[in-house]
């Protein structure tokens, strides 16, 4: 292939800007925001699982604590009725007198059971809130950190699709320089050689693969034609010949 010197000397200047697009290209891909942002992420998944699941847990024991409040009422509602009994003097049988009297101190003995009840369920919903307030708490806190983390991801977006607009506008105007087959091959060499297709010779040695070249291949640069497009023999990228290649 043949391409004017001062087409192959911008590949260079091609070369470096595309270099410079990659650079950002994984600058932006990895920047430590991402990641961060990830686990705030998850973290906040996790915190609304952990709300509904406290708010699930108080709901039930709300119904918990009625059926027993219920149950207190009941036996309560009984105990008042036996003691009314008791009291007006209607039972007259001394059986019937004790069997009550024992019935209404069994009452009692339930009543304060089930409040016993009531007392360690409404301890136990105390402490559902608690967990459920500290949940708000964690998730606002995260949140916030969220919301400070995509602020400086976009922060660090704009900086970098800046510089890269920049890049690619130099880009452009390096491109009407360089024919359309070398273009063509450069394209593919970057492909295969991640990204790195042309590069100088410096004093003798390939700044791709860094080969020093030896003195029959200098020899055959030397006598190619200054149009003819060189190739690395061991990497295959384009050699570019500048002032100081040391021919």
């Amino acid at each position: 292939m043949k391409a004017p010197p001062e087409a192959q000397l911008r590949l260079l200047d091609l070369q470096e800007l595309d270099t410079a697009l990659d650079r950002l290209d994984h600058r932006r891909r990895g920047l430590p925001e991402l990641a961060e942002i990830q686990h705030a992420e998850e973290r906040l998944a996790g915190f609304a699982d952990a709300f509904v699941a406290a708010q699930t847990e108080i709901s039930d024991i709300d119904r918990e604590q009625k059926k027993a409040e219920q149950d207190v009422d009941q036996v309560r509602a009984r105990a008042d009725r036996d003691q009314k009994r008791l009291d007006s003097g209607q039972v007259s049988s001394a059986r019937d007198l004790e069997n009550l009297q024992s019935e209404i101190v069994s009452l009692q003995r339930r009543q304060s059971d089930l409040e016993e009840v009531v007392l360690e369920i409404m301890e136990r919903r105390e402490e559902a809130e608690t967990r459920l307030r500290d949940i708000e708490a964690d998730r606002e806190t995260g949140e916030k950190a969220l919301a400070e983390l995509t602020a400086r991801r976009d922060a660090a977006f704009g900086e970098i699709d800046g510089q890269a607009e920049l890049t690619k506008t130099a880009r452009s105007g390096v491109l009407g320089d360089i024919p359309d087959d070398l273009m063509k091959l450069y394209a593919k060499l970057r492909h295969q050689h991640r990204g790195v297709a042309a590069t100088a010779l410096l004093r003798g040695q390939c700044q791709g693969c860094h080969l020093q070249l030896n003195t029959v291949e200098l020899n055959e640069i030397r006598a190619a034609a200054p149009d003819d497009v060189i190739r690395c023999d061991e990497c295959r990228r384009i050699l570019v010949r500048t002032k100081e290649s040391g021919l």
